[in-house]
């Protein structure tokens, strides 16, 4: 293993610029730095040649210093990035298994630990329980939400399978994600519980660091298309002097004379 600062000539390659792009996108959504901040430093980041140039990018945010990216001669296994990195089994009981809302509110969100069951009550409040980026206790998780003139919000992933169970009282529960077919490996989350006069809400959304992917994605291709037609404007304005020399060229000397 070699540290980065005693190598800061060596190139870099691309998942040396996405581990950078990735720690911009944690300080992002921590609120480290804003968006223009971030922007500029994921420029920055896009544009490094080497180590050197990839150290400052991170040097100021926390636990990361100037040994990000750490530099390796050998090429390391990364992690797949499957379900089952995120399904730790085991007794693991979860980061947190109960929350409670009255004339307040709770938000369960970030990379946490969901428990085999989570309880969680609202009265004249709300909550949020974003599994986006959280880890699982088991393959098959319960949340158990109970909302009085209140409301929770269930927000998970893309391929994780939805069962809803819950019970409404001029209140109700969100079966729109119920009945989609989840990914191979991926947990089952049942949320079950009962609604008085309030509600409980099952969403699906993209995870914020696969959502600004693919805004950077967007933005790259765009830029890509515009130095492209650019590249195409000047190659056309090139041929078009070698086609038509200007006026002064072609005429005689001797005429001039």
């Amino acid at each position: 293993m070699t540290d980065d600062a005693a190598a800061p000539d060596l190139r870099a390659s691309d998942a040396d610029r996405e581990r950078v792009a990735e720690i911009l996108r944690d300080a992002l959504a921590e609120g480290r730095l804003d968006m223009e901040e971030f922007e500029e430093r994921l420029e920055a980041t896009y544009k490094a040649r080497t180590y050197g140039d990839l150290t400052p990018i991170t040097r100021d945010l926390p636990d990361h210093g100037a040994s990000v990216p750490a530099v390796s001669l050998t090429k390391q296994p990364e992690r797949s990035g499957t379900w089952r990195d995120r399904i730790v089994g085991g007794d693991d009981p979860g980061t947190s298994s109960w929350a409670v809302a009255v004339m307040s509110g709770f938000q369960r969100k970030g990379r946490w630990t969901a428990p085999r069951r989570f309880n969680c009550f609202a009265f004249w409040g709300g909550g949020e329980i974003d599994l986006r980026e959280a880890y699982f206790a088991d393959r098959e998780i319960v949340i158990n939400a109970v909302a009085v003139m209140g409301g929770v919000e269930v927000i998970v992933p893309p391929g994780v399978e939805v069962v809803v169970r819950g019970i409404g009282v001029m209140g109700g529960f969100d079966h729109r994600e119920e009945g989609v077919p989840g990914e191979p490996g991926a947990p089952r989350v049942i949320v079950t519980g009962f609604a008085f006069w309030g509600g409980v809400g099952v969403d699906r959304k993209l995870p914020r660091a696969e959502k600004q992917r693919l805004r950077e994605e967007r933005r790259r291709e765009k830029l890509e298309r515009r130095q492209e037609r650019r590249r195409e404007l000047e190659g056309s304005h090139r041929d078009h002097l070698n086609l038509h020399p200007r006026q002064e060229e072609r005429e005689p000397r001797g005429r001039e004379e």
